[in-house]
């Protein structure tokens, strides 16, 4: 009798086991690099001032948002939709707008992914402002595309 229970423990051990490894397996997502290339696309449009590049990052309908600092400050946050930001990087500055991630984590689920990055955004050789960037991407017809950007601002505390 004390076999046939040890037996059945043993059983329920490996099932849960069984259970753990399979469940984690089912969810996990493989690393897409073309999630990074979208987020690194509209990065370098920004430094070369093109707004093409810049718009082909995002999907249509795609908005951004900035958090302030000071959550008391609620007039500062502010959503909006990518087209001024486009347009901002398309016209002549003098310049370069160079921002910078670092740190970055990214997950995946199916046609969704969120890359966290800290950045620091400089320009031309001048640092500007630090924060991080929360972007929300979708795989539309097999091209990742970003969806949303939120982000933080300070001048100062950057990693």
């Amino acid at each position: 009798m004390k076999k046939h229970a040890h037996m059945n423990r043993l059983r329920f051990v490996l099932t849960m086991i069984s259970m753990f490894f399979f469940a984690n397996s089912a969810f996990s997502q493989e690393y897409d690099p073309r999630i990074m290339s979208t987020v690194n696309a509209l990065f370098d449009g920004m430094r070369e001032g093109d707004s093409t590049k810049v718009r082909n990052a995002f999907a249509l309908g795609s908005t951004m948002m900035s958090v302030p600092e000071n959550p008391k400050d609620s007039i500062a946050i502010k959503k909006s939709s990518i087209d001024g930001f486009v347009k901002a990087v398309g016209k002549p500055h003098s310049e370069k707008w160079d921002e910078q991630i670092y740190k970055v984590n990214i997950s995946v689920d199916g046609p969704m992914a969120i890359v966290w990055a800290p950045y620091k955004f400089f320009l031309g050789e001048k640092f500007s402002h630090c924060g991080v960037n929360v972007f929300t991407l979708i795989k539309i017809a097999n091209t990742w595309k970003i969806t949303s950007i939120t982000d933080t601002r300070r001048k100062e505390g950057c990693l």
